[in-house]
């Protein structure tokens, strides 16, 4: 017995030695912030330093006992576990839970190597950790993208056992603050309601932020978050952790403070009944989460997102975007050959780049004349349409204008010969009442049959009409009636497989059609991450286009996305406002128009023209330019922002009187990203026909450093009152 005690005791001691010898430091770092993680003389790894970059590398090697004076002693003796598992001595949510093959739901890992490597734009670093009882393993991977002080973190998970393992919960990533108090912003959502922030104060215990929805899966709450340490989120001031999640499914962000309060936060797939079963030597990759930690509040956070996202975030990121007319507010459902074409002229005339063609045009047995026929049968209406794309084609082409047309690929209408011809290719139960989310099912992405067809939707497309320049993907239903057909005995994979099918189909296209842009659309706002941003060139923000609405929306969507991301159309949404407040709101972002012109008046269609002239021209600014949020339409009657160009020569100014209060103190707007040594002229644009500028500053010259410490009065006491003001350099 004294042996195998002493024998026991010596391979301890053993291991421990090996994983002293093991102690190390990891440092991710941009210009501007350090994530610092530390091999402990257990062997595992641990977090002991998160925020603004430190100066000095002989301070690296106090931060271990800094992090363990932190750290409840009784309970987790080393601090903060990088990715903590299941059933090991962390009390708090973990990041990664395991069933082993023998029914064992604990697991430890230890460090086993790390390395690093450049990459496009910064440093990835990767690290291999192991279970020391079962052959489980996982890499962390990091990249710091240097001068966007931007960080994008994701796991990989495989094992060698003999059988399929059970994860129940794999987190993409974990971070830990302390600090004696945390604020959450958070974006919640419904359809024409995208994006409302609201902020609390973050207590014991977990706050979760997820949804179950499948498909349409941001319909209710945006994938992304802001969180203050010490205060609430502040524009220009304190620390703030912006972060977002590349996956467009079910996601989950669990914020959770501890009994020392401190904070962990926890980015990951939503597990809700998805227990998956990963096979021997698969690897499990989680979503790429992607964060900045900012230093001067959320401003400087989006502008980091921003920059990041142009560079290496959308497709196409840094190339041009193209102004549209669309058909949909106009006409319908309810339009043929000749009127689209008339539309097309319409389009050319107005000064556009592009026709969008929208919901309507195909199905024959089912024609598509409303929302409840035709989903999924997709060849062209003969008696609406008789010349076929084609004819549409040449149409655009005769009127000077590029071609776009609306699809919504993943989707199906019972009433629909694809559904007729393949009910096994549908997500759907047949043992109970099938429930229709606006007349329509999902179609089975995990199916690589159906991964086909979607696709071929698209070949089929663009083999006959190589010269089509633009689709816009809908996907209007959350999935319902959960259960895959396909994978009848793996019904916990199927939320996560059906994602990773939509995945291979969008690859395939960007493959084969790397050059033609994309729309993400979802029932307006409804997918909006990075993740299928690789695949398209922008989203749609919502189908709400109030003016006063899109204020709100369009504020919100800018904490992470770029303008030339969010797409914002003019249309006859809330007349009270003119034609001119609505335009100016939707030239903020990427620009399009969706209503009848043949409605506007003389002055309306010319300044329209005008405003689309002027958008163009000043496009590299907008949609490019550095962008300073100014005036806040949550805390004040107005709103206002700023975009400045690279060189700082260039700067437009967007000023928005929206219901201001009966003779309420109006402050100066005081721009922001200007170079204080330069003048700029101050020339308000996108006037109405025969009508003068109200600025006081027009036409007159300031330097940047004025304008930025003094301001110029730019808004007023007027209802629905809109200002566009172009700065130049001189």
């Amino acid at each position: 017995m004294k042996k195998i005690m002493l024998t026991t005791a010596v391979s301890c001691l053993s291991l421990l030695s090996i994983h002293a010898a093991e102690q190390k430091q990891i440092r991710i770092s941009t210009d501007n912030t350090d994530l610092i993680l530390q091999v402990e003389d257990n062997g595992r790894l641990y977090q002991s330093y998160f925020g603004e970059k430190l100066l000095n590398e002989q301070d690296l090697k106090n931060l271990s006992w800094n992090i363990r004076e932190a750290s409840d002693q009784t309970v987790t003796p080393y601090g903060w576990e990088v990715y903590s598992c299941s059933g090991n001595d962390d009390y708090f949510e973990p990041a990664l839970s395991v069933t082993h093959n023998d029914g064992n739901m604990t697991s430890y890992l230890y460090y086993q190597s790390s390395s690093s490597q450049p990459v496009e734009g910064g440093i990835e670093t990767i690290i291999n950790l192991k279970d020391d009882k079962y052959p489980l393993n996982v890499t962390l991977h990091y990249i710091a993208y240097t001068k966007e002080d931007v960080i994008k973190a994701w796991s990989e998970i495989s094992h060698q056992e003999k059988n399929p393992l059970i994860l129940s919960s794999y987190a993409s990533t974990m971070l830990y603050f302390n600090a004696p108090s945390y604020y959450l912003t958070e974006f919640s959502s419904d359809w024409a309601k995208e994006v409302r922030m609201s902020s609390q104060q973050l207590q014991f215990g977990k706050k979760v932020i997820d949804t179950k929805l499948g498909s349409r899966a941001a319909m209710l709450v945006q994938p992304f978050f802001e969180v203050g340490i010490n205060q609430p989120v502040e524009e220009n001031q304190g620390q703030v952790l912006m972060g977002t999640l590349g996956w467009t499914g079910n996601f989950r962000f669990t914020f959770e403070v501890d009994n020392k309060e401190n904070l962990r936060v926890i980015p990951a797939i939503n597990p809700y009944a998805s227990n998956y079963e990963l096979k021997k030597n698969e690897v499990f990759k989680t979503p790429e989460f992607i964060f900045t930690l900012s230093q001067q509040g959320s401003s400087l956070g989006s502008r980091n997102l921003h920059q990041w996202a142009r560079n290496y975030g959308l497709k196409d990121g840094k190339g041009s975007r193209m102004s549209l007319l669309n058909n949909w507010e106009n006409t319908g459902f309810n339009f043929n050959q000749d009127i689209l074409s008339q539309l097309m002229k319409e389009a050319k005339d107005l000064g556009v780049d592009m026709f969008l063609l929208d919901d309507g045009w195909f199905g024959n047995k089912y024609p598509r004349k409303n929302d409840g026929a035709g989903l999924g049968d997709w060849e062209v209406t003969h008696d609406k349409l008789p010349g076929g794309v084609p004819a549409l084609v040449d149409a655009a082409k005769q009127a000077g204008v590029k071609f776009g047309i609306w699809i919504e690929p993943e989707m199906v209408n019972p009433k629909s010969e694809l559904f007729e011809k393949h009910p096994d290719w549908v997500i759907k139960q047949n043992n109970r009442e099938t429930y229709y989310f606006r007349n329509q099912l999902v179609l089975d992405l995990s199916n690589p049959k159906v991964q086909d067809y979607v696709y071929g939707i698209v070949e089929d497309i663009m083999v006959e009409n190589p010269d089509v320049a633009f689709f816009k993907w809908d996907c209007n239903s959350p999935i319902t009636n959960i259960y895959s057909p396909y994978n009848k005995d793996k019904q916990g994979q199927l939320y996560i497989d059906h994602v990773r099918g939509l995945y291979k189909i969008l690859e395939r296209v960007k493959e084969n059609y790397p050059n033609v842009p994309m729309m993400l659309c979802s029932g307006g706002g409804g997918r909006c991450d990075y993740e299928a941003l690789k695949y398209f060139t922008e989203f749609w923000c919502s189908d709400n286009t109030d003016p006063i609405e899109r204020i709100f929306i369009q504020w919100g969507f800018s904490q992470f996305f770029p303008a030339k991301a969010m797409c914002a159309h003019v249309t006859s949404w809330n007349r009270k406002a003119s034609i001119k407040f609505r335009t100016d709101v939707a030239s903020m972002c990427k620009l399009g128009f969706d209503l009848g012109l043949k409605d506007l008046s003389k002055d309306e269609l010319s300044y329209c023209k005008t405003a689309v002239a002027n958008w163009e021209r000043l496009q590299n600014t907008i949609l490019d330019g550095t962008q300073y949020r100014l005036v806040s339409p949550y805390q004040t009657n107005h709103m206002a922002l700023n975009y400045v160009n690279e060189d700082k020569s260039k700067a437009v100014l967007f000023a928005y009187d929206i219901h201001p209060r009966f003779q309420e103190k109006i402050m100066n707007v005081k721009l922001q990203g200007l170079d204080p040594s330069k003048n700029y002229k101050v020339e308000e644009i996108n006037l109405m026909p025969s009508s003068n500028s109200r600025l006081q500053a027009n036409n007159k010259v300031f330097s940047g450093d004025y304008l930025m410490k003094v301001g110029i009065k730019v808004l007023g006491g007027g209802d629905l009152q809109s200002y566009v003001v172009e700065l130049t350099a001189q």
